[in-house]
């Protein structure tokens, strides 16, 4: 049977001969996964090793290669992925993280010839360092080594560059018209998916029945799944299709029944694997993709638009055997708002794998060629997670350990528990590694344990519906992994729990609400009314990655002595001086710490003066200044010389040094208010200072009584007060420099009477309206026709005289 990227082989092989590398993109339908390896099994020496991003798409393929060659697995053809193995002389299949694997321990790729990319337009993190560790590879080791990669929807022209100007081999492929059939309008907001999906496709399946053949509808995922598997009331089978499921029931799936069926299917019916006989897709228009923020640490999966190269891949499938009819779950005028393509998983995704294999490569990223380079907040975020873990050193410099954990097929942090609590975290690390088995359990990880080691004391004790599909499936990776693992300590599941998620142990903070900090620094929330939400510490193993504050999703219990036993060599003790907000006052503490956890909490004898004068001064800036007459004074005078420094209240706070000497016996909020800064101020300028300011704007004003009045400062002009009559005989008018001050003369009862800045002037002029005034109101007390001949006085007339 002839295929269309049949017509492109003999140039596909002549690139890959003359250069030995080459891009090739073909339509899905094309033949390129089946077709091209087995027509550069002559030309190439030594074995074809083709990545696939799926477990399910290697097998498949695998299968389909050897039965093109009338043959059975294990012979010409082989495949490899995680658990499972298949030795082929000729052509292996792998998924791209046993390429990985294959680099690390032989990076010269002994005995292979070719390396092919397959589908790598998914752009999966796996499959980008992949190309990158065999483009190096080849670059130093193995100039013979040929590179192929293959694409359906790929924008071929950057990975060509990449690949020195590869050349680009197209394949038209052959597709049948496929009617494109969209809402009328869009969906109103708040609309829910699955019974929409429903609709869709019921109203699909009926109006498209007399065309036979499969309706294949993309969902997001398996959850969506089966709940549009349990709202459909169809007259053919209704069938499901997703990554976790079991293999033999995958290849059920793709096996030709001649009836009429629906099959649902996440997005690993996008391309690889063939379903027979689609005529007609649904596509929902989501796709699930995990999200990393490097900001808090965690990943999350979110549900998003797809992106149109996506929804063309789902569209085509509807055509590859006859025309074909695809319904589009959103209206046309939204077409233009979904993007070009899905984010590469390298731009989105945890990067700790990527980091560890880094690291064991012996290369910081940075002289990799990535077609995406990862991003570097991601990056480091995963280093910092690595050393937590003890996997890479200070310099990020791989470790015995952390060569340790890249040998099992985990993630880094349950590669580590299972590598230190040995074959007794086996059934927590295939359980946190995969779905929840559990519906509607609560956050508590003990029943799902208790499922996986135990199902008929689970269903005696617990009400929660369990997936078996999934439970099976965790039961034997656990298994598995138990083959894998050495002996190790009987810890809890709590504290297994703490060993992979050293950042996630929470602490309950102080309320009735179950709020937690976790010892990275982060918050949690378990849901209300939880069973766990009464204990003091837990660790959080799997969380939505909201990053203000996450809620807790599956958790275990852990005591304090456990953490203690766990991490000894990281517990802290600090000695904290400082100001209490909460209780107006320093508060001096000696706490036991780990990360942002407190786990030991008391009065600190004899703390550091110097640390209590510096926690004084935080509360003086939560509090403000609030400064006596005398230091508002002062400060004014410093105001009117610019080079003594700026005391204006921000200014003042801003450094601390000038005032701790003064504040090492302050403690409340009351001392602080009660302080009199103007030592302080007068320090703070010097000697010389103050010597400049008493000369320039000096603090009094002697009267000709020898009395000395302060001069205030606060206003445009300085100022004085005093009574009139102690003023008499002074003929010039007081300055400060060549500043006259502002005079406020006072009756004998302290009243003001007159201002001036002309002291002769007001002598010559308004004094004599003055003392017409005042006479009679004061009569004991001396108003002389002409002030400037009589002596200055405070004192009133004896009685009688």
């Amino acid at each position: 049977m002839q295929l269309p990227i049949d017509a492109v082989l003999p140039d596909l092989t002549v690139a890959l001969l003359a250069h030995g590398r080459a891009v090739l993109v073909a339509p899905p339908g094309a033949g390129k996964t089946t077709r091209v390896p087995l027509a550069l099994m002559p030309v190439i020496r030594g074995r074809i090793v083709m990545l696939e991003p799926r477990r399910l798409a290697a097998r498949a393929s695998a299968e389909r290669l050897a039965e093109t060659l009338g043959e059975p697995l294990g012979q010409s053809v082989g495949y490899r992925i995680r658990g499972e193995s298949v030795p082929g002389r000729r052509i292996e299949v792998v998924t791209e993280g046993i390429l990985t694997r294959m680099l690390q321990s032989d990076p010269a790729l002994d005995g292979i010839g070719c390396v092919i990319f397959d589908e790598f337009h998914e752009r999966s993190l796996n499959a980008d360092l992949g190309l990158a560790l065999v483009w190096e590879a080849r670059a130093a080791l193995r100039p013979d080594l040929a590179l192929l990669v293959m694409s359906a929807t790929l924008d071929a022209g950057p990975v060509a560059a990449l690949l020195d100007a590869a050349p680009v081999i197209r394949s038209e492929g052959r597709a049948y018209p496929v009617e494109t059939r969209w809402l009328d309008r869009p969906l109103p907001a708040g609309a829910r998916l699955v019974p929409e999906a429903a609709r869709l496709i019921t109203e699909a399946d009926a109006a498209t029945r007399d065309l036979g053949g499969t309706v294949l509808a993309f969902l997001p995922g398996e959850g969506e799944i089966r709940r549009v598997q349990a709202a459909l009331d169809l007259s053919c089978d209704v069938v499901a299709l997703y990554g976790a499921m079991d293999f033999k029931a995958q290849r059920a799936v793709m096996q030709p029944t001649g009836a009429r069926r629906v099959v649902l299917a996440t997005s690993i019916a996008e391309t690889s694997l063939t379903i027979p006989d689609v005529k007609v897709v649904v596509d929902a228009g989501r796709a699930r993709r995990a999200r990393f923020d490097p900001g808090s640490g965690m990943s999350r999966l979110v549900t998003e638009r797809v992106s149109r190269a996506e929804a063309e891949q789902r569209r085509g499938r509807a055509g590859r055997v006859a025309p074909g009819i695809c319904y589009r779950m959103w209206a046309r005028a939204e077409e233009g708002a979904l993007p070009g393509f899905a984010p590469p998983e390298i731009a989105v995704a945890d990067l700790a794998g990527l980091a560890l294999e880094l690291a064991i490569w012996g290369s910081d990223g940075s002289d990799l060629a990535f077609l995406t380079p990862p991003p570097e907040g991601a990056l480091a975020e995963a280093r910092a997670l690595l050393r937590d873990l003890g996997a890479l050193d200070g310099a990020n410099r791989i470790t015995a350990h952390g060569r340790a954990l890249a040998a099992l097929p985990l993630h880094p942090r349950l590669a580590h528990m299972l590598a230190i609590a040995g074959r007794g975290a086996a059934d927590l690390a295939a359980l946190l590694a995969d779905r929840d088995p559990l519906s509607g359990a609560p956050v508590d990880l003990a029943p799902r344990l208790t499922a996986i080691r135990d199902l008929r004391a689970y269903r005696d004790r617990h009400p929660w519906p369990v997936n078996y599909a999934g439970l099976h499936r965790i039961r034997d990776e656990a298994r598995r992994l138990r083959r894998m693992a050495g002996d190790g300590p009987a810890l809890s599941p709590g504290a297994m729990a703490a060993l992979a998620y050293p950042d996630r142990i929470g602490q309950r903070r102080k309320g009735d609400q179950p709020r937690y900090v976790l010892s990275g620094g982060k918050g949690a929330i378990l849901p209300e009314g939880d069973a766990l939400s009464g204990d003091a510490l837990i660790v959080a193993s799997d969380l939505d990655g909201d990053t203000r504050e996450a809620r807790i999703r599956m958790a275990a219990a852990v005591t304090e002595a456990e953490i203690r036993d766990l991490y000894a060599d990281r517990v802290e003790t600090v000695e904290t001086v400082e100001w209490s907000r909460r209780d107006n006052r320093v508060i001096a503490r000696r706490q036991e710490r780990l990360g942002s956890l407190v786990l030991s909490d008391r009065a600190l004898d004899n703390p550091d003066p110097q640390a209590l004068a510096r926690a004084a001064f935080e509360g003086l800036r939560q509090l403000g200044l609030t400064l006596t007459p005398a230091a508002a004074r002062l400060r004014a005078r410093i105001a009117l010389i610019p080079d003594l420094g700026p005391v204006d209240d921000d200014s003042l706070l801003a450094d601390p040094d000038w005032l701790l000497p003064w504040l090492t016996r302050a403690r409340t909020a009351a001392d602080l208010r009660g302080l009199d800064l103007t030592e302080a101020l007068k320090a703070r300028i010097g000697w010389d200072g103050q010597q400049r300011l008493d000369q320039t704007a000096p603090a009094h004003f002697t009267t000709p009584l020898g009395r000395k009045v302060p001069i205030d400062y606060d206003h445009e002009t300085p100022s004085i007060e005093l009574k009139l009559q102690e003023l008499f005989g002074l003929a010039r008018h007081p300055t400060v420099g060549r500043q006259p001050l502002r005079i406020t003369m006072l009756s004998p009862g302290g009243k003001p009477i007159a201002v001036t800045t002309d002291l002769p002037g007001f002598w010559a002029g308004g004094y004599a309206d003055v003392r017409k005034d005042m006479r009679g109101r004061y009569p004991r007390h001396p108003w002389p026709e002409n002030p400037l001949e009589a002596d200055p006085t405070l004192r009133a007339k004896p009685r009688g005289s």
